[in-house]
């Protein structure tokens, strides 16, 4: 009786050890919110990580762990980006890393201490996107290159992206160090944000990671100044062909001609919302009256809208003694209130945004989103989309996209006009 009891607590003993082990294994993303426990496996370093897609192809970024107090972070490295990632958590062998914005996660396995397996989860409201994801540990190399390069690709191009929709205008700028290159696209709706990568002989190979977009290029670098058969992968599936050619003078639309107004002769805006504190905020409330408004049309799944977020909340904090006040509209993947606000208070927390942000229930997909919520405006096209309202509540400038820190000389151009804009609504002018 002894050994039968013995072998069956011995059985039983083993039975609630898988039981707890599977609940360990299936922590959900929601319980993210604590931090890693202070014996972490996790080792500190630099690693390569690759995102694979449908067809095969891969998509390559670098991210750095470290030890940071007495709990794990990471830095996503794009260029001259460190984006911190602090929602980490270990279960045994088990990683959950939850992304600051974008509504994304990756539910991951340690092995042999120096490797990384599991799925890059994106929500994108409508569906559930899942790319197989795996991490070496000291592999600083986002690309191998296997020779020297051929060419060097600094400057300007001209160029141009076949899209489902027609052909797409852009502008290329990258700077190249040896066979390194960084740089971007612009677009008439925003930028790539800090792409990087590689010239290995006549091939261009350059990518980004932030957790909203897993970017990848490629192209034949045909001497100087061409840049033929290239190819863009996006995500799990999307994917377009693209060519470019070297030129100084290369430039987009003005990117103030691009939204206007129906009815330019009654510039006014008339909107009211729920913040997501939870009040209703109109623009002709008294609050915004006799003040500089700035209109920020923004989306919590939009990089170039974190990018922007960042600069205006800076630029809240130093200006709104003086007369100027923002509200941001945003248009989320659903229009479910409680998950917008969700989503948004990620950007309002990391970014110390101290102006209201309101959810006007309109997703970003509707076709009719510009006629739900602003129809004084002829057509959202982009996102972000920023109005100047001058202190008489007329509308005076309509910006579409955003030139972010990725684009260099432009971000600092940007800023300059920017700040002098609103000097001189400040001003009465």
């Amino acid at each position: 009786m002894i050994k039968i009891y013995s072998r069956w607590f011995l059985c039983i003993s083993i039975l609630i050890f898988y039981i707890l082990s599977a609940q360990a294994r299936s922590f959900s993303h929601e319980d993210l919110s604590g931090t890693l426990t202070q014996h972490s496996s996790l080792p500190d370093g630099i690693w390569r990580a690759h995102l694979l897609r449908k067809d095969g192809q891969e998509i390559s970024f670098n991210f750095e762990t470290r030890d940071s107090a007495e709990k794990k972070i990471l830095y996503v490295m794009n260029g001259k980006e460190r984006l911190l990632v602090d929602q980490i958590r270990q279960v045994q062998d088990s990683l959950f890393i939850q992304m600051p914005f974008f509504d994304s996660r990756f539910p991951l396995r340690i092995s042999g201490g120096n490797r990384l397996d599991g799925y890059w989860i994106k929500n994108y409201g409508d569906r559930v996107v899942r790319m197989p994801f795996r991490a070496v540990l000291n592999q600083s190399a986002r690309f191998t290159v296997s020779q020297p390069p051929r060419f060097d690709i600094t400057g300007r191009w001209s160029a141009a992206f076949n899209e489902d929709n027609g052909l797409m205008e852009a502008v290329g700028e990258f700077r190249q160090s040896d066979y390194r290159v960084t740089g971007t696209f612009l677009t008439t709706t925003g930028d790539y944000r800090f792409l990087e990568g590689v010239v290995d002989g006549d091939s261009l190979k350059i990518s980004t990671f932030d957790g909203g977009d897993a970017y990848y290029f490629t192209a034949k670098i045909d001497g100087p100044g061409k840049l033929s058969g290239g190819l863009f992968y996006a995500g799990a599936v999307n994917k377009e062909t693209w060519k470019a050619e070297k030129n100084e003078k290369a430039a987009l639309p003005d990117e103030y001609s691009l939204t206007r107004l129906k009815n330019p002769a009654r510039a006014t805006l008339n909107f009211k919302f729920k913040s997501i504190d939870g009040r209703m905020i109109s623009i002709l409330s008294p609050a915004f009256r006799n003040k500089v408004v700035i209109v920020q049309i923004m989306g919590s799944w939009c990089p170039n809208c974190m990018d922007e977020t960042l600069f205006l909340s800076d630029f809240y904090q130093k200006n709104r003694d003086r007369g100027t006040e923002i509200i941001a509209l945003a248009y989320e993947r659903t229009t479910h209130f409680e998950s917008s606000k969700k989503s948004l208070l990620s950007f309002k927390t990391r970014f110390h945004v101290t102006y209201p942000i309101l959810v006007t229930g309109v997703t970003v997909m509707d076709p009719l989103r510009t006629e739900k919520t602003l129809p004084q405006l002829e057509k959202i096209i982009g996102f972000p989309t920023t109005i100047l309202i001058d202190r008489r509540g007329q509308v005076r400038k309509i910006s579409t996209g955003f030139n972010g820190p990725g684009t260099g000389d432009h971000y600092e151009i940007f800023k300059k006009e920017f700040n002098e804009q609103v000097d001189s609504l400040l001003n009465g002018q």
